[in-house]
């Protein structure tokens, strides 16, 4: 009596290293470090690229945005809010790249083995998106926090961590705390995250199969770091340019004579094209960097748990 072949599983296509719940873990504690570290290390851009946007007439450039800031909060003014980023952050990191990995494996066992192979691409954009989904109902709350410090005429609003969020929950009607906004941050947060996995993916797979077409193991650590690097720096630019608008509208909200306006009516009067471009050079600088950055935290710290680097043919 012949036996029945195993079912093929996703998650074992590399019996080396298991999906399994370690290593699960392992890839949401690595998303808490590549997240959390990157976005709390450029808080005076992100402070400066805020005040950008809901105030454009003052702030009207990096570089003079940060003096302006300086000159009137002084050090501690472009660190507003580093304490909400670090934990959002943080948290966002730990869903988003842990759960894009168990999405990725659940949606190939749906498709199977030869449709995950023939619509990866898709299976990355979905898998993206179901993992940002949750990663920002956990970012919220903290995001709305930061905003709301980082954007607060100096004075009229607590720049401590505690302080901040007692207040957030106290204002909570005029504010919509905790989750006001979670719309208009699953809008610029989410296709954010599909850009941003989806080329990064696109990007290491043309290095593998164009520059580097060996089997991804037998180049060095620095090698395929450097791919991981690099490719997540260009899928960086990308998700800049695609999510700016709805980052632009996460910014306006925070904005005291936006108080209790919708979403249409603050888009309206602000303009699309304004949602779009200011800011925007700043932004592409700030997320190419930090994006490159955290796929290198990410792919360096699976590399030393012996899980190798993310992505190939």
């Amino acid at each position: 009596m012949s036996q029945l072949a195993p079912k093929w599983d996703a998650r074992f296509t590399n019996p080396a290293i298991p999906h399994n719940s370690n290593y699960y873990a392992k890839c949401m504690l690595g998303g808490i470090l590549a997240c959390g570290v990157t976005h709390a290390g450029i808080t005076p851009l992100d402070v400066t690229k805020c005040n950008m946007q809901v105030n454009p007439s003052k702030y009207k450039g990096l570089t003079s945005g940060l003096s302006t800031l300086l000159r009137e909060e002084g050090a501690t003014g472009i660190w507003k809010g580093f304490g909400p980023t670090f934990v959002g952050y943080s948290l966002q990191g730990m869903f988003k790249y842990g759960l894009y990995e168990i999405f990725k494996d659940y949606y190939s066992n749906l498709a199977g083995e030869e449709a995950s192979q023939k619509y990866k691409p898709y299976i990355w954009l979905a898998g993206s998106a179901s993992a940002e989904f949750f990663a920002d109902v956990a970012l919220c709350p903290l995001e709305m926090a930061k905003v709301k410090i980082q954007t607060s005429p100096s004075g009229t609003f607590p720049t401590k961590f505690g302080a901040a969020m007692a207040e957030m929950s106290k204002t909570r009607v005029e504010t919509r705390y905790p989750f006001g906004s979670l719309v208009p941050l699953w809008s610029r947060q989410i296709p954010y995250t599909m850009a941003k996995f989806f080329f990064f993916e696109k990007i290491v797979q043309l290095f593998y199969t164009h520059v580097f077409p060996e089997p991804k193991e037998t180049y060095s650590k620095p090698t395929q770091l450097g791919v991981t690097f690099t490719s997540g720096y260009l899928a960086g630019v990308v998700c800049a340019i695609v999510s700016h608008p709805a980052d632009s509208l996460v910014s306006q909200m925070g904005k005291a004579s936006n108080k209790g306006k919708s979403l249409g009516a603050i888009a309206s009067e602000v303009g699309f094209a304004n949602l779009a471009t200011k800011g925007l050079g700043t932004r592409v600088i700030m997320i190419g960097t930090l994006t490159g950055f955290q796929w290198w935290i990410y792919d360096s710290f699976k590399t030393a748990m012996g899980m190798g680097t993310t992505g190939g043919k």
